[in-house]
């Protein structure tokens, strides 16, 4: 298992003097363009099929992309600040604002101060443009690794998920994507200062954003001691500085409800959501297999399946381990977790490792069996297309 990739030299001006690396590198790698419009028809597709599906029951064409359930607590924080508004439910409990973490909406606020838009469209245009930036991350990962061939069905794949209607929404995912893969591309790269900012601004973007933090640290950590601590300094302050943005707004929600400690979690646990060991899972299966359950809960079931299955196949293909790590990591929380379990498939969205394995599986079809391999490109497109229409135009279902 292969912690790092080879690091590019350091790059040097004129004078001698070290010129600091972006997290990037400069140029389109071969094959992005084709890879981006790729990802932009199929979500596009989806955005005309939530639009077409909308003007024929009589309502805004557009309704719900950027007003849809958390999207409006983002919304509201973005115009009034934290601590404005609380929910109670019928059984007493309290959810408040603090549970939604900064970086969007505070991105939300710069956008339409500056710009002459509405918030809710300032709230599709950075998780749009967060979109289009993190599948150029994957592209680059996947060209990295790989090569062009599964770099581009890795792009395709994730475009065409049957979650990633999220990424037309007003959601989250789209900028923790964005964060993870340039963070990830960072240490692989050996940019380890770039690493550590960006893992911190994840942790400040989703409670999961702390899986990116612990990919960072895991593989410092074992370069460090691989190393024998002969390493450079720049790893040691992107270990350090990559937790600091998740750490920072726990404590200060923490400290705002008088519990330093234990105050954030307070508030989640309103929201019904902790970490109880897969308890809450096992009682959906449960469930589920007693009383069945519309069509929402059997595909989230086959999803989360899915990439269980899939992340035991990434381990087996000896990916990156800052890939694994974070993969690991989502999938943990997302398996270990309590709460509404139709949520479950979208905190998997910004898990693109784990659909490496699918990625190279449909270029060895290609290359035996390209027939087959565009029909299940397809088929994947129309079923991502139309069930993310039927979730946000005819499912009471939450995301």
């Amino acid at each position: 298992m292969s912690a790092l990739s080879p690091a590019p030299a350091p790059t040097r001006t004129g004078g001698g003097a070290r010129r600091i690396r972006l997290p990037f590198d400069n140029r389109l790698l071969p094959g992005a363009a084709s890879a981006l419009a790729l990802f932009a028809s199929i979500r596009m597709a989806g955005i005309v099929a939530i639009a077409v599906a909308n003007h024929l029951s009589g309502h805004p064409m557009l309704k719900g992309l950027a007003h849809s359930w958390d999207s409006r607590w983002y919304l509201h924080i973005a115009q009034h600040g934290y601590g404005t508004y609380v929910h109670v439910l019928h059984n007493g409990a309290v959810q408040r604002d603090w549970a939604f973490f900064p970086l969007y909406p505070g991105l939300i606020r710069a956008v339409y101060t500056v710009l002459p838009i509405t918030p809710g469209a300032a709230a599709l245009l950075v998780a749009w443009s967060a979109a289009g930036v993190a599948a150029y991350g994957i592209y680059v990962i996947g060209h990295r690794l790989y090569g062009r061939a599964v770099a581009t069905v890795l792009v395709g794949v994730w475009a065409a998920m049957p979650q990633s209607v999220v990424l037309n929404l007003a959601y989250t995912e789209s900028l923790l994507t964005a964060l993870a893969v340039w963070a990830l591309y960072a240490v692989m790269t050996g940019r380890w200062l770039w690493a550590g900012v960006l893992a911190a601004l994840a942790g400040l973007s989703r409670p999961t954003g702390f899986s990116v933090a612990a990919a960072v640290v895991v593989v410092a950590v074992h370069e460090i001691v691989r190393r024998r601590g002969r390493v450079p300094l720049g790893m040691w302050f992107g270990a350090a500085v990559a937790p600091l943005g998740w750490v920072s707004f726990v404590l200060w929600v923490g400290a705002h409800m008088g519990d330093l400690f234990g105050g954030y979690f307070t508030v989640q646990r309103a929201w019904d959501s902790r970490f109880d060991f897969g308890a809450g899972s096992l009682h959906f299966l449960k469930g589920l297999l007693v009383h069945g359950g519309r069509v929402v809960y059997p595909l989230a079931l086959v999803i989360v399946a899915a990439a269980v299955l899939l992340f035991c196949l990434l381990c087996f293909e000896r990916a990156p381990l800052g890939l694994i790590v974070y993969a690991g990591m989502l999938l943990l929380i997302t398996v270990g977790g309590s709460g509404p379990y139709a949520s479950k498939p979208r905190f998997l969205l910004p898990a693109f490792p784990l659909l490496i394995p699918l990625a190279r599986g449909l270029v060895r079809t290609w290359r035996v069996r390209p027939k087959q391999a565009w029909l299940l490109g397809i088929a994947l497109t129309l079923l991502s297309v139309t069930y993310g229409t039927y979730l946000l135009t005819a499912s009471r279902t939450p995301l």
